[in-house]
């Protein structure tokens, strides 16, 4: 019985091991199955709960809405309430003809905010020479990037069909050349204009137009970032509002982008609060075109100096290569430091745990330029910390692995030897050959680790030119996202070039949208005098200096839009498009109507159906608007305001309390004071 039963168990676990390798073979090959799924797919089976790397942290959860300091941090422009877009036609409009003069072909060239202000110039153009417009391509030889094939060129960033739709009514559109004008594209048979920044119509009436009739096809290539002047004539104010059309309608993101702009815009919600939307304009590029390289220390400021040199060498920059960056910043030609920026924040009165959104792409210095600002808040966060990679891989598409990616390494020892003794052995002398360049390390994952040695910059990688393309897309998300921002300031508004950047954009498409949102637009000058004052203390800020940037900040969000009618819209017209694009109601007092036509000029009504929903809105409204007329600010801190952690939330929230009533008072004078001065105004 021994042996039978010995026999019975060494077959039993026979079988079960046989059953386990059978199991093992199987899990294996469902993993090899799902690993050669899309992206799609393979996000079906992640975890339902999504993990992130920022986790919020408040002093209180309850987030109280109906008080007069939230009014003041994040209530809306009362001033500019009764402005509302109005990109309509106003006159008579007429629909594309069946047979235009022939096609448009636009090479878009630089990066987000150029692509963004240039697509609008390009459809304002086709109409004005009574041109087909081929959908503009905004990603040259895309298969070198190693992007997805699923997307091409203007698809890899916009939605195609609503592009075409939206526009249908205002410019014929195709989405490519004839068979045998692309064959002659290809050959380069076409007539080509490289088109300067800013061009007026009569340019492309009287050089452009001509071409176009004889030879059917045009292509124009847009290097800067905008090719129609911004400031058109009376007779030409349609174009103005074509302009914004495209741009806050037409233009929508891909539906992957839209979607996971969404996800963020939720996720930056947390228990409904509001958000900050921070831009720095902190680029290489912008801080070697307006010298402000001595901002920065080591290796950063001779970055920026061989950035300029380059823009010297090829015209960009016509000034010195040595400029004094103190006096940039005293004349407000250097961007503000995520610092400073972070300072006059809780000067205005923002909590430690308010929540800011540092948008507008890659920040020169990285992570240790926005040290000193997370030390001042504690949820600062970006796009990476609220999305997963699994989001963004969907978002990409599925591109194509490299492996021609090597990281630079010194020769070794063994070739060294080599080298030098197959020179040894030669039968006569040879000239020696010259000596080897130095190689030059570059860390293609962080930020540069280099300093030139030449006067060129150094060949992009493949990797870097996809990071390139995906920065697009990374860029499109912060758009999205300072758009709908309760608030939004940025550090600078010029690029490299110049000409406004991200942050002119935003603050254009926040001003169509909805012009009463919380738009901060700082003197940069002044911010720096104040700033001047405080240098040696600049953590111990007394009451009277607060005071001073309160009413600094809070005059900007006018008075900084006043100013960038003459300043900004000269260059860029999406960065103020008003009166252009914009009505008034009668909803609102007249003394807000009557404000806007004197310093912006809107005099256009609003259509009746926009004066009856605002009624309604201004209705339900009416005794939150009493209630703030009373008492629209709460002061809440004074002096040494940036400590937060040494005592406790509730003794914290209580220290708050005392100090809004002991000041309340004087600071409520104070304030309406400034509300009668902007009136007048």
């Amino acid at each position: 019985m021994k042996g039978e039963g010995k026999v019975f168990l060494k077959s039993r676990m026979k079988w079960i091991g046989l059953l386990g390798l059978v199991l093992s073979a199987f899990s294996l090959l469902v993993h090899f199955l799902l690993a050669g799924f899309t992206d799609d797919s393979i996000s079906d089976y992640s975890i339902p709960v999504t993990i992130f790397s920022w986790r919020p942290v408040f002093d209180n959860p309850r987030f109280a809405r109906h008080t007069p300091l939230y009014r003041r941090l994040w209530g809306p422009t009362r001033h500019v309430e009764t402005l509302l877009p109005d990109a309509n036609p106003r006159g008579f409009h007429s629909d594309p003809p069946a047979r235009t003069n022939g096609f448009v072909f636009v090479r878009i060239q630089g990066g987000f905010h150029e692509i963004r202000n240039s697509i609008p110039d390009v459809v304002a153009v086709s109409r004005l020479l009574n041109a087909t417009l081929v959908i503009p391509e905004i990603q040259s030889t895309t298969s070198s990037k190693g992007i997805s094939s699923q997307f091409k060129s203007f698809a890899y960033l916009y939605n195609e069909e609503h592009f075409m739709a939206s526009i249908a009514k205002d410019v014929r559109v195709v989405k490519t050349l004839p068979k045998n004008l692309k064959w002659a594209r290809r050959k380069k048979q076409i007539p080509s204009f490289k088109v300067s920044y800013g061009s007026s119509p009569y340019y492309y009436l009287h050089h452009v137009l001509p071409v176009l009739i004889k030879h059917s096809v045009v292509e124009l290539v847009v290097p800067h970032g905008g090719c129609l002047q911004a400031i058109l004539p009376s007779d030409l104010e349609e174009y103005q509002r074509l302009r914004c059309r495209v741009a806050f309608h037409a233009l929508q993101f891909r539906k992957e982008v839209q979607e996971l702009s969404t996800k963020v815009l939720q996720r930056l919600r947390p228990l409904g609060r509001p958000f900050i939307a921070y831009d720095p304009g902190m680029t290489r590029e912008a801080l070697a075109y307006h010298g402000c390289a001595e901002l920065f220390q080591d290796v950063h400021t001779e970055l920026i100096q061989h950035k300029r040199a380059w823009m010297i060498k090829r015209g960009i920059v016509k000034g010195k290569l040595s400029v004094d960056s103190a006096e940039q910043r005293l004349a407000g030609l250097c961007p503000l430091m995520p610092e400073e920026v972070g300072i006059l924040l809780r000067a205005y009165g923002y909590s430690w745990d308010t929540i800011i959104y540092v948008a507008g792409g890659e920040v020169f210095g990285g992570q240790r330029t926005l040290i000193p600002l997370h030390g001042m808040f504690e949820n600062v966060v970006d796009r990476t910390s609220l999305s997963t990679s699994w989001e963004l891989a969907k978002m990409y598409g599925r591109e194509a692995k490299h492996n021609d990616i090597k990281k630079m390494t010194p020769p070794s020892i063994e070739e060294e030897t080599k080298h030098d003794s197959s020179r040894s052995t030669r039968q006569r002398p040879q000239p020696l050959p010259p000596p080897p360049a130095r190689p030059k390390y570059y860390n293609i994952e962080g930020w540069w680790g280099w300093v030139a040695e030449s006067d060129n910059e150094p060949e992009s990688t493949v990797i870097e030119l996809r990071t390139n393309a995906h920065k697009l897309l990374w860029e499109a998300i912060d758009y999205v996202v300072s758009v709908e921002a309760d608030v939004f300031i940025s550090g600078f508004d010029h690029d490299g070039k110049g000409h406004p950047s991200f942050a002119s954009l935003v603050m254009g498409h926040r001003l169509y949208q909805s012009a009463s949102a919380k738009t901060f637009r700082p003197d940069r000058k002044q911010i720096a005098m104040l700033l001047e004052e405080i240098r040696d203390h600049m953590y111990e800020a007394n009451h009277t200096w607060i005071t001073s940037v309160r009413k600094l900040l809070k005059r900007s969000i006018l008075e900084g839009l006043i100013e960038s009618s003459k300043r900004s819209k000269a260059f860029s017209f999406l960065s103020h498009p008003v009166p252009e694009c914009s009505c008034i109601t009668r909803a609102h007092p007249v003394s807000n109507a009557s404000l806007i036509e004197a310093n912006l000029g809107v005099t256009h009504r609003c259509p009746q159906w926009i004066d009856g929903v605002v009624n309604v809105r201004s209705k339900d409204n009416k005794n939150a608007e009493k209630e703030e007329d009373l008492d629209e600010e709460d002061l809440s801190s004074s002096g040494l305001f940036f400590g937060h952690k040494e005592s406790g939330g509730n003794n914290n929230g209580n220290n708050e309390t005392v100090n809004s009533e002991a000041n309340n008072k004087e600071e409520g004078q104070l304030e309406d004071q400034e509300e009668l001065e902007g009136s007048e105004r």
